[in-house]
């Protein structure tokens, strides 16, 4: 009976704290929804902090500027399309390779390498976002919290009753009547969170896709990716890399549930506009809401010239022209190792020839690899055919500098931090670059390109770490250890963030604008590491010493 009612325990924990990633009831929220109440929306950014910090600690983000700005825009652009505009978002990359994305509290919003490697499209990576948007607007897992609360006490008691009448047999069978019981109560609770599952995701559905057709993007590229991963999990068996797509074990897609997206598709295509913008860099197709056909608006503005012709609905061009790169990039950073991502491409190349944004992977692959001058060789050409494009460009300048040709690279990165002084993948990488030469003077011009970025990168790690080490290398030690604790912190380890800005507020060269700004980081620091402390969490490097 003590392993009953060890077992019986462990249930109730699990009812009592698993959040399903989706969780209500197929309505829209009404004005009187009680979930707001379980946590208020600086705790949930809070947990969403802390979740990514988690992340980041055990490796697995990537955090990659080039990669990240792409996601980010497209988010965004999303996001602002949404029921709920104004909602902060955060979109981050994880290297994973299985297919999977996810949206929790605050929201925080990942999405998996192997996502992005499987959609044939942008519009179908926007699709997925625009679902997991759509949790958030509706406070699915906020509601998964309060429906996991109100259950565990019905549950319980169902468990305990059957378990009662059970225990009152005085046959051999009474415990496995036991056992039967807690099973049974065990598959009511799951049945329940399945039910809250499939209606969170039809509604998530039908919002979603109302998103990504305000946003400009197709929306049958939402039954398309929905098709894409059936087939997915239809073909592929056996090991890690093969095994059912880890989307698919918390967003389920069923025939009808493609039917409807297929539908509701249609229905918005059937009002609708088709544009398409052209560039040096390709085309954009984009569908509008036909709201005022055949209407220009620009008329509707007497200030504006009548020779102005305006595109309607203020199209947006230029994130789609950088899928292509950012899928290519992610081959070779979620790829185990350089090597490994250069075999991977020779195996593409053996089927058939690389196109422009395959060989770009490939040249980065070569990059990563320690071969600067072979991947410059190839970017070379890659940056005449796509003049302006900052993924070739970029990667150019950093090849010629790994190839030795430091005054060619120069030249190269101080052009395109001229046309984007604050891009922050142009200005990170350049300032890597002059890390590695190691010079006073490299330092201070590092520190230079990087300092109109500081007040806009507070949450960024990647800054924070780089800005550390070009201030040591340019002779500043406060800032450099006020940027490590920063990069600490976001990493995770506010219990060490903390002991760096103690001791580092001991130094007796600290002016009084340092002082203060060490004195206002502890004070913020200090509440988190006590409240972890209070449960027992201690950072284990910190314990051994």
């Amino acid at each position: 009976m003590r392993i009953l009612f060890a077992a019986i325990a462990l249930t109730l924990a699990a009812a009592a704290i698993a959040v399903p990633s989706t969780a209500q009831d197929s309505r829209l929220p009404d004005i009187g929804s009680s979930a707001g109440t379980v946590l208020g929306p600086a705790q949930q950014q809070q947990y969403g902090q802390m979740l990514l910090a988690q992340l980041r600690q055990y490796d697995y983000i990537l955090d990659d500027p080039l990669v990240d700005g792409w996601l980010r825009s497209l988010g965004t652009r999303l996001g602002a399309s949404s029921d709920q505009p104004a909602q902060p978002y955060t979109f981050f990359m994880m290297r994973d390779r299985s297919v999977n994305a996810f949206a929790t509290l605050g929201g925080y919003i990942g999405t998996n390498a192997g996502l992005v490697l499987t959609a044939g499209s942008e519009d179908e990576v926007a699709a997925v976002l625009a679902h997991e948007i759509a949790h958030v607007t509706q406070s699915h897992v906020l509601r998964g919290v309060e429906r996991a609360q109100k259950d565990s006490v019905p549950i319980m008691l169902a468990m305990l009753g059957a378990i009662a009448v059970a225990s009152q047999s005085s046959s051999d069978s009474s415990q496995n009547a036991a056992m039967a019981a807690m099973a049974g109560a065990q598959g009511l609770a799951v049945q329940r969170q399945i039910d809250y599952t499939r209606s969170n995701e039809s509604e998530a559905d039908r919002l979603g896709i109302r998103t990504l057709a305000r946003s400009g993007f197709d929306p049958e590229a939402m039954a398309g990716m929905f098709e894409r991963m059936q087939a997915l999990s239809r073909t592929n068996q056996g090991g890690e890399r093969e095994r059912l797509p880890d989307y698919l074990k918390t967003h389920p897609v069923t025939t009808t549930r493609i039917s409807e997206a297929k539908e509701r598709a249609e229905q918005l295509n059937r009002d609708a506009l088709r544009l398409v913008t052209s560039s040096p860099t390709g085309e954009r197709a984009e569908r509008r809401p036909n709201s005022l056909p055949g209407r220009d608006r620009s008329r509707d503005n007497p200030l504006l010239p009548g020779s102005l012709l305006l595109s309607i609905d203020g199209t947006r061009t230029g994130a789609s022209a950088q899928f292509g790169w950012a899928r290519e990039r992610l081959r070779v950073l979620s790829a185990n190792t350089p090597q490994q991502a250069i075999v991977e491409y020779e195996r593409l190349q053996r089927a058939a020839p690389l196109d422009d944004v395959q060989a770009y992977g490939l040249a980065v692959a070569r990059l990563r690899a320690g071969q600067g001058a072979a991947a410059a060789s190839a970017l070379e050409g890659l940056v005449d055919r796509h003049p302006g494009d900052a993924w070739p460009a970029l990667a150019l300048a950093e090849a010629d500098a790994r190839a030795g040709r430091h005054a060619q690279a120069g030249r190269r990165f101080d052009a395109l931090v001229e046309r984007m002084p604050t891009n922050r993948a142009v200005v990170l990488t350049y300032a890597d670059v002059l890390a590695e030469r190691n010079t006073l003077a490299a330092g201070q011009r590092a520190q230079a390109i990087l300092r109109p970025l500081l007040a806009t990168s507070g949450e960024d790690p990647v800054f924070q770490r780089t800005f550390a080490r070009i201030s040591e290398i340019a002779g500043d030690p406060v800032r450099a250890g006020e940027a490590h604790a920063e990069a600490t912190l976001l990493n995770g380890r506010a219990e060490q963030a903390l002991v760096q800005l103690n001791t580092l507020r001991k130094r007796e060269d600290l002016d009084y604008y340092a002082r203060a700004r060490i004195d206002a980081r502890i004070a913020a620091i200090t509440p988190t590491v006590l409240e972890l402390r209070r449960q027992g969490i201690r950072d284990e490097d910190l314990r051994r010493r």
